[in-house]
């Protein structure tokens, strides 16, 4: 008997997370320049970095042979100024999944369950199975949460819920008053998991406080990340907020010095620069309304979305996707998430979006 033959079963079932393909291995497969290639998978910001955070990167380089800060107190300071939020009531993630794995590392365990909804983020199910623990997956509600059906699938062995607001891959938005409400059905020993990674791009009729929740509602985590909107995919740097005693049995899980020095840095630096995210978010608009038009000429179905992101329906999405890699341009296909007909692709630079309009072209063609 060998050795990974004694993995738990429920580890040995797990299909690994496949993200966007990289830059390097397009070009690596089809013998193109790397230069060439546009990637619009992995919803990343197209702006990159601002100044303020690069420059707050360069400086803790100096000083790479310590250890980080394993309490991130100057990230988790500038948090609390911004979040009117005490510091107990923070977890510093390595990427808000690390927030997401935390969670369920301190709550789930086998006989347990966790809820969401179909067509939701997949680190859900995949974090949940790497606990041994039950999945409960609620069938959608036009590509998005059913709460109704949610709120109807907790049972008593159920202690996370999970829901994406926007979601991921689909770009559906709740509004703030839905999610109070089912706050309000929930059991109070059930944790639930409010993702707000694209919380950045909302429109400002769209905008809630869900951490203003926390204070009523001593069940809900609100996870975050700054590898979306702020630009620092690169450097896995996010948080959750919630009630102290919450936060305190997460960060008793948390692995110390989970995130870097320049992680924090750039992080840090970053929370403060309101002008790149105004800017981030305006160009995201642009740049959503340049493919939605797109989409409308060419015939295709598309979901509206409120994050940088937008998924829509070509029927052939795998031929499409190999005609489109072919050309240098890169989408995500989102068969594993149930949607083998559809593809997403992420919000790029103006002449970037204008390449991948022409390469569709040319593929469905």
């Amino acid at each position: 008997m060998s050795v990974a033959s004694r993995a738990p079963d429920h580890i040995r079932a797990i299909m690994p997370y496949q993200p966007g393909k990289p830059i390097s291995e397009l070009a690596r497969e089809m013998g193109l320049a790397e230069s060439s290639i546009v990637k619009l998978a992995s919803n990343e910001n197209p702006l990159g970095m601002s100044t303020r955070a690069r420059d707050a990167a360069r400086m803790a380089l100096a000083d790479l042979a310590r250890y980080p800060d394993g309490g991130a107190f100057a990230l988790k300071a500038a948090l609390c100024r911004k979040l009117g939020v005490k510091p107990e009531q923070l977890v510093i993630g390595n990427g808000s999944n690390d927030v997401l794995e935390i969670a369920t590392q301190a709550f789930l365990r086998p006989g347990c369950s966790a809820v969401y909804a179909q067509h939701a983020f997949a680190v859900y199910p995949l974090a949940t199975q790497a606990r041994g623990a039950r999945g409960v997956e609620v069938p959608a509600r036009n590509f998005g949460h059913d709460l109704d059906a949610m709120a109807a699938a907790i049972s008593p062995d159920t202690r996370i819920v999970f829901i994406a607001n926007p979601n991921n891959p689909t770009g559906t938005f709740l509004p703030g008053g839905d999610i109070e409400a089912f706050l309000h059905q929930v059991p109070q020993d059930v944790l639930v998991v409010l993702d707000e990674a694209y919380t950045e791009y909302l429109a400002p009729a769209q905008r809630y406080d869900a951490i203003a929740w926390i204070e009523r509602f001593p069940n809900l985590l609100v996870s975050r990340t700054f590898s979306k909107a702020y630009g620092l995919a690169g450097l896995r740097v996010g948080y959750g907020v919630a009630h102290a005693e919450v936060a305190d049995l997460m960060n008793r899980v948390r692995q110390p010095f989970n995130v870097s020095s320049v992680a924090l840095a750039a992080a840090g630096a970053a929370l403060d620069d309101e002008e790149f995210i105004e800017q981030s978010a305006e160009l995201n608009r642009r740049g959503m309304q340049q493919l939605t038009d797109a989409f409308v000429a060419l015939g295709l179905e598309w979901i509206p979305s409120a994050g940088n992101f937008v998924t829509f329906k070509v029927g052939d999405a795998a031929g499409v996707d190999r005609a489109l890699l072919r050309q240098g341009v890169i989408v995500r296909p989102i068969a594993g998430y149930g949607m083998p007909h559809w593809l997403r692709v992420s919000i790029g630079l103006p002449e970037e979006n204008a390449r991948f309009i022409a390469a569709l072209k040319q593929a469905l063609a």
